[in-house]
Order: C-alpha cells, then structure tokens, then sequence
C-alpha cells in the first residue's frame, strides 16, 4: 500500500497553541522548541511540541478539526479558566481571529460545506510532495467546552461563523453539564443547548462528558454524534475513556470516534505529572490496540479515526517514546498492514471515515 495521501485529524488545539502558549505554528518544531528554552515559564510541555504547520504538511494531514476552548472556572474552582463567562467568549473569539488572520496568509483554509470539504480532500489527494509544502491546511471549527456561549444568539453567531461540532463540557463541572473526573447529568441549560444544536444542524461532541451526562445527551440528541478524541477505557481505566456500553451506543448512532495518542488516554496506570513515557515502554503501536478494540465491538473499522489531541496541553513528555512530531503518526499504517488492516480500512482510519461522516453532516 502506497503511504497516506491524506490524514483527517479530529481534534486539535491550534489557536489555544498559538494564543495562550505564544506559539507561532508556521515556524518549525525546533525553531519552537528553542524559542521556548529560554521561557521562563514552567510548564512541563514547554519546548517539548509535536505540532506545526510545517510538520502537519510533512505528515499529509491535510484536513483537521481545529477547536476553540475557554472554560468558565469561578472563585476557587479547582480547574484553571476564565472568572466570567464572558470573558471566555472574548477567548474564543481571539482563537477565531487567529485563525482568520492565518487564512489571510494562505496557511489554513476553513471549510464549512460538505462540497468545500470534498474539493479540498481532493487537492490533497492529487497533490505531491512538492506541491503539498505550499498547500493551506483546511480546517472545520470545533468548540471544546460550552460554557463561552452566552446565549442563543451567541450559539447563533458561531454557528454562521461556520462552528461545525461542539462538545457541552470539558473537565469538572461547567454551565451546561458535568465532565470529565465529575458526575452528573447535563443541566436545564444543557439539554435546551442540545436542542439548539439540533436546530441548527451542529455535531454533537461527547467527548469529555462524564458518564450520566453522556446518557443524558445520547437520549435527548437526535442529530449527528462523534466523539473527536476518545480512547478505550478497557485499555486505560479512567472515566475520561469511552466504556464498550459507550462504544456500542456511538457505533449504534453511526458515529466516528478519534484516536487520541495521549499517554495517559492509552495506558493503565498513567499518574499525571508523574509518569514517563519509558515507564510503560509506549510506543505508538499502543494505539493499535485502542482501534482493535473499537473495531472488534463494530464488526468493522468504518467507526475508527484519528483525533489525536497532541499538544493540547502536554507534549512528548507524554506522547509514545516514537513520536517526535504529529508526522510520526503516518507510522500506523505499518502497523495496521501488520495486524492484517485491509488498504480500504487503513484510507479510512486515516481519513475516510470522518470524511464520509461529515459528507452525511455537514450542509
């Protein structure tokens, strides 16, 4: 099998990358890496990225998910985010103008119609190894976490922005339902936001929902369903991981689901800000196991993509000890041939699956 054309990936941070850790995607990984050397800042992720502009290129991925993301945390909540609600939606709308100004450059192209999406699939699929270095990188807008959206009107305006999928919460407890580490079902708010989705045709994400806010919006939501970052919680035991019950309802709804190749979404055992990457002997092909999983409750691997998730705040600190840069991920198809993955199963995992679920989904 020839390598990947094309590779969809369902969920990444770019503008959270770009505005909060002052990072300029259009520079190389170590041009990054060694500008944040000399950051006085502490994080743990610092100098340590594994996502760019150049290396989405080099790795053919060429069509992403690209989120905003900006949590409400009061006075003493636990969790880091914005004192308002307001301010969170000034957030969002500074990650959409970083987009718009990288459109502006040619680097990123946003799509929002399902024949926009088919084209620009196409450009890349027919593009080579030269032509794909000047090529923009199309992207679909996600909302990871609702608690931004002021109003109905607000949801209104990102909608027509072309705000394709949105996902209610995100860690611990929000305006809109319980999330991940949390419990619950989704609030009055909640389930009158699923309606309002409904209305306009949006994806519902239900990635970070905890386990009764899960139930809660697969029984009240009947539009389209995917779950952009997901691993499987009978490999790395952890309520942020979909249960097989879980599994079996997405594949029910005709639903794709990423995989994310986060550490601690793919092992048993991962103590954050603790464990090693060496500790587990992780390796990408780690992620093979997830997608087996998944397929082996499926009947089939047309319910399997990537959302890979990487640097969304972490880096190869905890990423397999083999992946360097998101380019890596191309390595599954050697991996996947391996385990006896047909060509046809291997173009969907790495793209067609999520291409043919929003060809369904998108206007």
């Amino acid at each position: 099998m020839k390598k990947p054309r094309l590779i969809l990936d369902a969920h990444l941070d770019i503008s959270m990358n770009a505005m909060e850790f002052n990072r300029d995607q259009r520079l190389s990984l170590e041009e990054i890496r060694r500008s944040e050397l000399l950051s006085s800042e502490a994080h743990p992720h610092r100098a340590k990225n594994t996502v760019c502009f150049p290396e989405l290129r080099r790795g053919r991925i060429g069509i992403i998910v690209a989120t905003q993301i900006a949590r409400y945390s009061p006075r003493f909540h636990k969790l880091p985010g914005w004192r308002s609600p307001e301010q969170a939606w000034a957030q969002t709308q500074g990650q959409l103008a970083y987009y718009r100004v990288m459109e502006e450059l040619g680097e990123l192209k946003q799509l929002r119609t399902r024949e926009e999406l088919a084209a620009h699939a196409k450009l890349w699929q027919e593009a080579d190894d030269v032509q794909k270095e000047s090529l923009p990188i199309g992207f679909l807008l996600s909302l990871e976490g609702a608690d931004s959206i002021l109003s109905w009107k607000h949801l209104e305006k990102s909608r027509a922005d072309g705000l394709v999928a949105l996902g209610p919460v995100h860690y611990g407890p929000g305006i809109y339902g319980h999330g991940t580490d949390d419990c619950g079902p989704l609030t009055p708010k909640g389930r009158e936001l699923l309606r309002e989705m409904e209305r306009l045709g949006m994806i519902l994400d239900v990635t970070h929902l905890c386990d009764e806010s899960f139930a809660d919006a697969l029984s009240r939501f009947g539009g389209p369903v995917w779950a952009s970052h997901h691993n499987c919680r009978a490999l790395a035991d952890w309520n942020r991981q979909l249960s097989d019950s879980q599994i079996r309802q997405l594949v029910e709804r005709g639903a794709v689901i990423g995989m994310a190749v986060d550490a601690i979404m793919m092992v048993h055992n991962w103590q954050f800000l603790q464990s090693r990457p060496s500790d587990f002997n992780l390796r990408i092909e780690k992620i093979c196991e997830h997608i087996d999983h998944i397929c082996q409750i499926a009947g089939n691997a047309r319910h399997v993509g990537i959302g890979s998730d990487l640097d969304g705040g972490f880096g190869t600190e905890q990423t397999p000890m083999d992946l360097n840069s998101i380019a890596d991920i191309t390595c599954l198809q050697g991996l996947l041939e391996g385990r006896g993955y047909s060509p046809a199963d291997i173009e969907g995992i790495f793209a067609a699956n999520f291409l043919n679920f929003l060809s369904r989904h998108l206007p």
